[in-house]
């Protein structure tokens, strides 16, 4: 399984990033071993679709869940078809991040948890 993280740096010690769309790193993450690659989210600058750019991105990776803090309607749209799982209201550390994830702390979304646009700066 792979999970990927919303994060600040491109590192394990990272905090997540609280926005989905407009992350600076995408880190995914496999649980089992804690082996990780960082993915630079150029999407994010991006004028407008971030979240869609993400989403396609994190599919395109092959990730079946999602770490982050907030994640808008065109965002999870994307996830939810692509059939990755979106965990929202997550905080702290990556690594942190997942280990509760694989210990089931976390319940996975029913909706998106922001409205469109909500991370634009």
């Amino acid at each position: 399984m792979k999970v990927a993280v919303t994060a600040v740096e491109a590192s394990l010690d990272s905090e997540v990033d609280p926005r989905f769309g407009r992350c600076k790193y995408i880190i995914l993450v496999d649980p089992t071993t804690m082996e990780f690659e960082a993915v630079d989210n150029s999407a994010g600058m991006g004028a407008g679709g971030a979240g869609i750019a993400t989403g396609q991105l994190v599919a395109s990776k092959g990730a079946q869940a999602v770490l982050t803090g907030n994640c808008g309607p065109n965002a999870y749209q994307v996830l939810l078809s692509a059939g990755v799982q979106v965990f929202t209201g997550v905080t702290g550390k990556v690594r942190d991040a997942v280990q509760s994830f694989k210990s089931g702390q976390y319940k996975a979304s029913a909706q998106p948890n922001v409205a469109p646009h909500a991370g634009q700066s």
